[in-house]
């Protein structure tokens, strides 16, 4: 879903202009992009450092992908352009775990997508022809550009081109800029294209951009800079229950730690687990009334529209449509209930109140 007024849209979604209205959002949609309609091995057709080389030499794209934003889309598209020009195949080579969890351990980046999603994401870019992924490990930091270049990208490939950000810095110290390169490639014979950080409203487009708006609690910002609807995936564990007391299924959702959560507060959205995504009024931070003092605290829960079942011990993925309010205490479960049932009653009234089959038709 990566029109380029997406956030607009989603800011329209209302119960008077619901999910699949004239001229509103499909929920099909709303959830494509975000790899969840394809969730077949990611390393599936994937190469790890395994010396493998093509019959035709290859442009690479190079970078650490995190969100596979319209940015980065836009940098693998014109490497694609100049495979296409120069009768090359097109490698995306990537690395696990992100770089920032090696270079500053003790404060490493939150991930927009997990390993595997990311993986999911740069495979159904159109174009690639294949995806590499490099462990990355203090001792891969510590080479310089020069040899990551001759002897890590050259057991890999017939290098004919790199194609990187203007901003991109590679191996030990950052010192392969994309000068640095270009001089490099002047002496081995291949061309460097260091290509401008895509424009969006006046700044770049990066994944550090992206997690402050997810900061802020504006994921249909977020999503108009993705080019899709922002999500995290994590095991349903048992929770307090509260919420089947008010006649919804509820499922706690245990995220990894290196995920990016959205800003504390209620979410309208959906929960996706084995092909169909249900609609979903979405808590992200312990509920004040029965956790007091412990705001900050990683906590996600996710209440089902038209689910009956058992998810617990499950892997569910969170998508994140709307901003509905910020947290609250109440004086009172009557005053809670109140409330919870407004924001599931848009939910019903907005994004419907049957799950979505993500390869056909909604499901009563």
């Amino acid at each position: 879903m990566g029109e380029k007024n997406l956030e607009q849209r989603l800011l329209a979604l209302s119960p008077d202009n619901p999910i699949g209205g004239v001229g509103g959002v499909l929920a099909g949609s709303a959830l494509r992009g975000t790899s969840l309609q394809n969730t077949s091995d990611a390393l599936a057709g994937v190469a790890r450092k395994v010396g493998l080389h093509g019959f035709k030499k290859s442009v690479c794209a190079i970078g650490a992908f995190d969100g596979v934003h319209i940015g980065h889309r836009a940098l693998i598209a014109r490497a694609h352009e100049e495979a296409l020009a120069r009768g090359d195949e097109l490698v995306v080579v990537t690395f696990s775990p992100d770089p920032s969890a090696v270079l500053c351990p003790g404060h490493p980046q939150k991930m927009l997508l997990s390993d595997e999603g990311r993986l999911d994401a740069l495979r159904s870019v159109e174009g690639v022809d294949r995806v590499i992924v490099l462990d990355f490990t203090s001792e891969l930091a510590a080479l310089s550009y020069e040899r990551f270049v001759r002897e890590t990208l050259g057991e890999l490939m017939d290098l004919d081109v790199i194609v990187v950000g203007a901003d991109f810095r590679l191996g030990a110290g950052g010192a392969g800029t994309v000068d640095a390169l270009s001089e490099l490639g002047r002496i081995d014979g291949f061309d460097v294209i260091g290509m401008d950080l895509l424009d969006e409203g006046g700044s770049p487009v990066t994944a550090t951009r992206i997690r402050g708006l997810l900061g802020e609690g504006r994921v249909e910002a977020a999503a108009g800079l993705l080019g899709r609807c922002h999500f995290v995936t994590g095991e349903v564990v048992r929770g307090r229950g509260e919420g089947t007391g008010f006649g919804f299924p509820t499922a706690n959702v245990r995220v990894p730690e290196s995920l990016c959560l959205p800003a504390e507060g209620v979410y309208a959205g959906y929960a996706v687990c084995d092909g169909t995504a249900w609609p979903a009024a979405v808590n992200v931070g312990k509920p004040r009334s029965f956790s007091p003092g412990e705001k900050g605290a990683s906590f996600l829960e996710a209440t089902l529209l038209g689910f009956a079942g058992d998810l617990y011990g499950s892997d569910l993925s969170v998508v994140f449509v709307r901003w509905l309010r910020e947290p609250r205490s109440f004086s009172s479960v009557d005053e809670l209930e109140r409330v919870v049932l407004g924001n599931v009653s848009w939910v019903r009234a907005t994004l419907g109140e049957r799950g979505v089959d993500l390869g056909g038709e909604a499901r009563a």
